[in-house]
């Protein structure tokens, strides 16, 4: 095991967690993975290898997914929470500048982070999200969250992972969508579960998952960002990637073939646009 299990409390007093790779040496530019409405820590392992011989690596689970705490209230499961969690998992951590790199509505949390933290935030890398989500995908993300019935096994729980993401992935095998269940799932007694609690479905359904951000967006100014995009995305449309390369010329996008919404970015495009994008970070930095 290349990461070491962190617990920390929300200001309300939630038990949270993140999986910190600690990277080469002590002090190691910090990178911040931001994982999907549904998703977890695991989502970034693969990529957290890769960084990890150069980065220190942080990959928390939000409040309601995987080892954090589930949320009495779900009316707190919305974005500005979750941006509140991270400001307290930071500054336990003692980490003064990081990089984010957010996924869907991590991506959400990340340029709400580049807006309201500056201070802290070198810059992000967005998987597949914009500061407008497109409504086609915002019904179908609705139409699954909270809703998938139980499963009996790990064979029922890839078949119904490659149902609810096969869309996004057009050219996935059996193994893939074995693989992509163990990252959804959490072995729960005798029968795997979804590791989120269903009430997060609450912010998708009264819009809080999914705000408006041009005006936050346009606030990151000059900071670096990389915007990755999923060649058939439902969320991040052509013409929201368009406009915000209009309102932000400097951003560097990245199309990734033959999956929607949203890339692992451990896709050959994802992972060389990022690899290239940190290294100009680093070397700006000499």
């Amino acid at each position: 095991m290349n990461y070491v299990d962190v617990f920390y409390q929300s200001d309300d007093g939630l038990r949270l967690y993140a999986r910190d790779y600690p990277g080469p040496a002590r002090d190691a530019p910090v990178i911040l993975c931001l994982p999907g409405l549904t998703r977890n820590s695991k989502d970034f392992a693969p990529l957290a290898e890769k960084l990890r011989t150069a980065y220190r690596v942080i990959c928390p689970d939000q409040r309601g997914r995987g080892r954090s705490a589930r949320d009495a209230d779900p009316a707190r499961y919305r974005p500005d929470r979750y941006v509140q969690d991270m400001r307290n998992l930071l500054d336990m951590l003692g980490i003064t500048k990081v990089v984010v790199i957010g996924t869907s509505l991590g991506g959400l949390m990340a340029m709400i982070m580049m807006a309201t933290d500056a201070g802290r935030i070198r810059a992000a890398v967005l998987n597949d999200v914009g500061p407008e989500v497109d409504p086609r995908g915002l019904a179908r993300i609705a139409g699954y969250v909270g809703k998938s019935g139980p499963v009996r096994d790990w064979d029922a729980a890839a078949a119904q992972t490659a149902h609810t993401n096969g869309v996004a992935f057009p050219d996935y095998r059996v193994e893939d969508w074995q693989a992509m269940a163990r990252e959804i799932y959490v072995q729960e007694g005798p029968t795997p579960v979804l590791d989120y609690d269903p009430a997060i479905a609450l912010g998708v359904s009264n819009g809080t998952t999914a705000p408006n951000l041009w005006p936050l967006f346009e606030l990151a100014g000059a900071k670096p960002l990389l915007v990755v995009r999923g060649e058939t995305s439902d969320i991040l449309s052509t013409e929201t990637l368009a406009e915000m390369t209009r309102r932000l010329p400097h951003i560097i996008t990245q199309n990734v073939s033959r999956r929607g919404h949203a890339p692992t970015l451990s896709e050959p495009e994802a992972w060389s646009a990022i690899d290239k994008f940190l290294g100009g970070l680093e070397q700006s930095a000499v």
